[in-house]
């Protein structure tokens, strides 16, 4: 028997590169709600939080962007080393890479005005997008489709565990992702509820994958131990 046949040994998890995965949402949502509420003519109904991002005090959400997505980069890694060549170890990951690397691009490229905000923009939505807007939705799709790709990669994960209540909520997050996204015609609001269960369910998801957790033991050692098992039961039968 090689060792190629076990997989991979499992790295220990960066505490921090953890704590950066599970942080991340949080930041980026409560750092939203605190500007929209003290930003004047902003509207939870009407407005996105991206366009916060616009106006004299739009670099502070500038600098949301921007370091959300090293913090979403940081626990993807966190999440690479917690699952090692188990299932989902590859492709969970890099996916959630994408996501962090989504919000880059959005704080580089802004939103466009409108619906009342900034002061100033006109009241109706934004009709026509301009090429930095066009840029800024697109890195917010692209990145939000990565993360529900990354939640039933890692369902995959917590099924080859038999951990069917995780399983089952990994797979049921994007829905919820998507539902909030397809009413976001009817009002703003149902986006960002949408985009902020995306961003928690990540949160809890990176916290139950990195965090320590004694009755868990890591793939690769579970898939020895069982490999181990068989080989002795073939020796007792000799």
């Amino acid at each position: 028997m090689t060792s190629g046949t076990l997989g991979p040994p499992v790295r220990p998890v960066p505490r921090g590169l953890a704590a950066a995965g599970v942080g991340a949402g949080p930041f980026f949502l409560v750092a939203g709600l605190v500007q929209g509420l003290a930003r004047d003519g902003f509207d939870f109904g009407r407005n996105a939080l991206s366009q916060l991002g616009l106006g004299a005090l739009g670099w502070v959400q500038v600098a949301v962007f921007l370091l959300t997505g090293p913090l979403v980069v940081g626990g993807a890694v966190a999440v690479r080393r917690a699952l090692g060549g188990g299932p989902g170890g590859t492709w969970g990951p890099r996916l959630i890479g994408a996501f962090g690397i989504s919000f880059v691009v959005a704080g580089v490229f802004r939103a466009d005005p409108g619906a009342g905000f900034p002061a100033g923009a006109p009241e109706e939505r934004v009709a026509s997008l301009s090429a930095h807007g066009t840029v800024h939705m697109l890195a917010g799709t692209v990145g939000y489709l990565a993360l529900c790709a990354a939640f039933l990669v890692l369902a995959r994960h917590f099924a080859a565990r038999r951990r069917r209540g995780w399983a089952f909520a990994a797979r049921l997050l994007p829905a919820g992702v998507l539902a909030g996204v397809a009413a976001s015609a009817a009002t703003v609001a149902a986006f960002t509820a949408g985009a902020g269960l995306g961003l928690l369910g990540l949160s809890v998801l990176t916290a139950r994958l990195t965090w320590p957790d004694p009755r868990r033991r890591p793939y690769a050692d579970s898939r020895r131990n069982r490999t181990r098992t068989r080989t002795e039961r073939q020796e007792s039968l000799v």
